[in-house]
């Protein structure tokens, strides 16, 4: 379950490679990428790597077909870039290193007309939408509301351990906590904040795809 963003008139999409920047610039961790046009000569990018559309008018870009994830070498690369570029002619994609494995949440932020600005945690990935497992909060929030967040929700059972895995819970209040605060800031000016999903395990949790909006004027 998204949260449905409440939009400014001035609001506008951040591409994927954008979000991400500003969300490593506030200390949230998200894959390393570069933006490209052609496949440089030297990658400076650890294989498996994901390859993905970059245009912030495409917000369901695995919808269009254009996410290529777990490319293993460079002929595979070439092969997937190829193909791409005949799906989207003239645009620019992003090339990054693969999240790791572990557990998917998703975090989501908007700007609610009744409650003004509010956080969502929820089990997150292909089956956000299936099961509506989600905990929300008005902002701001302490980080005792963030760990009673991760309890409300079902994913919240790795945190205790499951089935022999064990994921970094800190790491997802840590996030919660970061995310409200790039929310508050009139500086930033976010509007609505999508991240799905979000990759939580023993070492962490990292962005592996983001949507962000903000308003230009703030």
């Amino acid at each position: 379950m998204a949260l449905e963003p409440v939009f400014g008139p001035q609001a506008v999409n951040l591409t994927e490679f954008e979000a991400k920047a500003l969300l490593m610039k506030n200390g949230i961790q998200a894959p390393r990428g570069i933006i490209v046009t052609a496949i440089p000569d030297k990658i400076e990018l650890r294989f498996p790597l994901a390859l993905k559309v970059s245009d912030a008018s495409i917000l369901h870009k695995s919808d269009v077909g254009g996410v290529r994830a777990g490319i293993v070498g460079i002929y595979d690369l070439l092969e997937e870039f190829s193909i791409m570029q005949k799906r989207f002619p003239g645009s620019q994609f992003l090339l990054e290193e693969m999240a790791p494995k572990g557990v998917e949440f998703i975090v989501g932020a908007t700007r609610d007309q009744v409650f003004g600005p509010v956080l969502m945690l929820g089990s997150g990935g292909i089956y956000t939408e299936l099961y509506h497992d989600v905990a929300f909060r008005k902002l701001p929030i302490e980080k005792a509301d963030a760990v009673d967040m991760i309890r409300e929700i079902k994913s919240g059972i790795f945190c205790r351990g499951f089935r022999s895995q064990t994921i970094d819970c800190g790491s997802v209040v840590d996030l919660l906590m970061k995310a409200s605060a790039m929310v508050l800031s009139e500086k930033l000016g976010i509007e609505s904040m999508d991240l799905n999903p979000v990759i939580v395990s023993s070492n962490g949790a990292v962005v592996a795809d983001a949507k962000i909006s903000v308003n230009r004027r703030k």
